[in-house]
């Protein structure tokens, strides 16, 4: 499985942040989680084409959450989409696309599969397939609100191939069935038995989206040995009381539930837009549960990075405006042709303040000039403490910081 994070705000977009949308891809097949405003152009961005997209799961009907869908949907039916599309969510959805695709008069050719799920609910199944999951439970949030876990099944064990060879397995029938659970008889009558000769199921991975919601049980139960937890860190520990008003989570409750519930790995997202520098809600939530992770848009969140580095590409170059700005090359000065020699230089006089300008005594009395502290820089970044450089408040942008695993993509 590979997660790639495309959309990481709340509520509002910034210049560097889009509304909520997570894409899974697993086998080929793309599975989106949320699909906010340009979720589809973000699609594109990280590589990963729209027609791959096999079903959307919708947490709640916040505009955030859902406005990109109608986008979406569009798309595909111009690029003349034939396979069907399931869309899972809460009770109102298909009314809503129904009602939008009709003042629009856009007329959808291929099918859609609707599942939708009653307020009332503690636990459903809303898709299963022959590999795989997906199961639901309310979150707790202003509005209702769902979470959704991807579950794989548990994968055969490993063939001991020493062991088949002794008890005389030549055939790749043979393999198949006793990988399969099925005991074997050779043509001599002998039994082979499966569990002599293939190891203990594997089990398999998860992935846990959880989104606007406050600390809850539920999602502590659907995130319990989860491999990937993708849950919401909209604000900060100061900013609790606000969090809750409002349904939402600290970066502090997602860590709670990722430690609570021992998953192997914790990614938030979901910021608010007054946060510039996430990496304080990093910071925050590795104080709980060291193993988090930021969210970076179309950045992939490998499960096997030995088999799934070269599978999703970003199209587009990932980097920070910040950094951006910070690698920008200085451009050199060039004077016009005949106007100056080279190397010359124009010398700059400092001007003299105007109460000293034509004052006429002894030093001592002379009028001083006021001193002003000079403006931060990054270049003032390795100076003491104490300097009066440096400002008493951390800046509210910080490009990098230890806290980012950038080796780990």
């Amino acid at each position: 499985m590979i997660v790639i994070p495309l959309g990481v705000s709340s509520a509002t977009p910034t210049a560097v942040r889009h509304l909520p949308s997570v894409a899974l891809w697993r086998d080929g097949n793309v599975y989106l989680f949320d699909c906010g405003e340009n979720a589809q152009m973000r699609l594109l961005q990280a590589g990963i084409k729209r027609s791959k997209v096999d079903t959307i799961f919708i947490s709640h009907m916040d505009g955030d959450h859902i406005f990109g869908l109608f986008g979406l949907l569009s798309t595909l039916q111009l690029q003349r989409r034939d396979k069907p599309l399931s869309i899972i969510g809460p009770v109102g959805l298909k009314k809503m696309i129904d009602g939008v695709m009709s003042v629009t008069e856009l007329t959808i050719e291929f099918d859609i599969n609707y599942t939708e799920i009653k307020k009332d609910f503690e636990h459903q199944v809303v898709l299963e397939e022959e590999e795989f999951y997906v199961e639901a439970r309310p979150l707790k949030h202003t509005t209702f609100c769902i979470g959704y876990r991807l579950q794989e099944k548990d994968k055969p064990g490993k063939v001991d191939a020493q062991k088949a060879q002794e008890a005389g397995i030549t055939e790749d029938a043979h393999f198949k069935a006793l990988k399969a659970g099925d005991d074997v008889t050779l043509e001599d009558g002998t039994v082979v038995h499966s569990a002599d000769i293939v190891g203990d199921p594997r089990p398999g991975e998860s992935f846990v989206y959880v989104t606007d919601t406050e600390f809850c049980e539920n999602a502590v139960r659907l995130a319990e040995n989860a491999t990937i937890l993708y849950h919401e860190a909209t604000f900060g520990e100061p900013l609790k009381e606000k969090a809750e008003d409002t349904g939402h989570s600290s970066a502090q409750d997602a860590a709670i539930v990722a430690k609570t519930a021992k998953v192997d790995r914790l990614v938030i997202g979901h910021f608010s837009a007054r946060y510039s520098n996430q990496f304080l809600l990093l910071k925050e939530a590795r104080g709980v549960f060291e193993k988090t992770w930021l969210a970076y848009e179309l950045r992939p969140i490998f499960t096997n990075p030995t088999q799934e580095k070269d599978i999703i590409t970003p199209r587009v170059e990932i980097i920070d405006l910040k950094d951006k700005r910070a690698q920008r090359p200085k451009k050199e000065f060039k004077p016009a042709s005949g106007t100056r020699k080279p190397g010359f230089k124009k010398k700059r006089f400092k001007r003299k303040p105007a109460n000293a300008r034509y004052y006429k005594g002894n030093d001592s009395d002379k009028p001083q000039r006021p001193r002003y502290n000079k403006p931060y820089k990054k270049d003032d970044a390795d100076r003491s403490q104490s300097s009066p450089h440096r400002p008493s408040k951390p800046l509210p942008i910080t490009p990098r910081t230890p806290f980012d695993d950038f080796d780990r993509f």
